[in-house]
């Protein structure tokens, strides 16, 4: 039975990204969009597809970056959801901030790391996130169709968290030299892993009053 996605998340059929308010379905064991639940499972009799069939899905090209842009690292984190969170961002020559609330979500976290990021730093910018929810409202404009239908999903659901999505979508296009880049978490880069630190840092420090 079809379910309204609340949280971004993968495709566990076609491993494309699902965005908060699509409609998802199950299959198997795991979530997927409806049109590919409904022909992500083959039938138990059905002769598995040899391995030289499988095609590796293509890289997504990283958004056109700005001459020089400074890249800034952006995390979000938080213990339950909603709880204590955290956020932070971090460049490699050293300047960084973070700061924390409650409660809060993991996806405000990360959409604040962004925002705090883009107001605290001038000139071109990259930013570079974990969150594919952040990413890919920028480099799949998904900004635009909530801007056209009034801050409304293709749902017809209010955006969650309009109240840091508008700001960041509008100081991002104002400037017009801010770009973002989709980095794996926990995937051994080392600015990553610093603002997942400052970010956990950050969220413990609510919690802990």
């Amino acid at each position: 039975m079809p379910m309204t996605a609340k949280y971004a998340t993968t495709c566990g059929v076609c491993s494309s990204a699902i965005s908060p308010g699509e409609q998802i379905a199950r299959s198997g064991e795991r979530w997927a969009h409806v049109a590919c639940a409904a022909t992500g499972d083959q039938p138990a009799s059905a002769p598995a597809k040899p391995a030289a069939a499988k095609r590796p899905r293509p890289a997504r090209p990283d958004m056109p970056a700005a001459d020089g842009a400074l890249e800034v690292w952006t995390d979000g984190a938080c213990s339950g959801n909603p709880g204590p969170g955290g956020w932070a961002w971090a460049t490699r020559d050293g300047r960084r901030a973070s700061g924390g609330e409650n409660p809060t979500t993991n996806q405000r976290m990360e959409i604040r790391a962004a925002l705090e990021a883009v107001r605290a730093l001038d000139g071109p910018l990259v930013v570079v996130s974990d969150s594919t929810y952040v990413v890919n409202c920028f480099r799949d404009q998904w900004w635009k169709g909530w801007i056209a239908r009034g801050w409304v999903t293709s749902a017809r659901k209010p955006v969650v968290s309009r109240d840091l999505w508008e700001p960041l979508v509008e100081l991002v296009n104002d400037r017009g030299d801010v770009s973002f880049r989709w980095v794996k978490g926990h995937s051994g880069d080392e600015m990553n892993d610093l603002v997942d630190q400052l970010a956990v840092e950050q969220s413990r420090a609510v919690a802990a009053g």
